[in-house]
């Protein structure tokens, strides 16, 4: 199953979803390879689940691009900072509006189980 149907918050590509989303709007910091070479991008999460997360990027990757990230959220409402990190591939990438940068969605390989452990749901 596409992890889009996890991530997707709107428009054409809206279906049922399979996990629970968190509204978080923390920095993320994606590393890649790239003609060989280690690369970093930062980007902001604009919703998470255990199984992937959409993020807002300056830059675009491509699709498939395998992808391992790291994002820390500290907010009074949580138990205390969360360090999430986790693997996974560019699933999906977006042209937003207003030269507004690119909405990246990422499929993680493994369930991001501390989410549910610390954050109120969305939906």
């Amino acid at each position: 199953m596409p992890a889009s149907k996890d991530l997707d918050s709107s428009g054409p590509h809206r279906r049922e979803r399979r996990y629970r989303r968190f509204d978080l709007q923390f920095p993320v910091c994606l590393r890649f390879l790239s003609s060989g070479t280690m690369h970093e991008l930062e980007a902001m999460s604009r919703n998470v689940s255990i199984g992937g997360l959409l993020l807002r990027a300056n830059d675009s990757l491509p699709p498939r691009t395998q992808v391992s990230l790291t994002m820390d959220l500290q907010d009074p409402q949580f138990r205390g900072p969360v360090r999430l990190m986790g693997e996974g591939e560019v699933v999906r990438v977006e042209r937003l509006e207003f030269d507004a940068g690119f909405a990246i969605a990422i499929e993680c390989q493994h369930p991001i189980t501390d989410v549910e452990n610390h954050l109120p749901a969305i939906g």
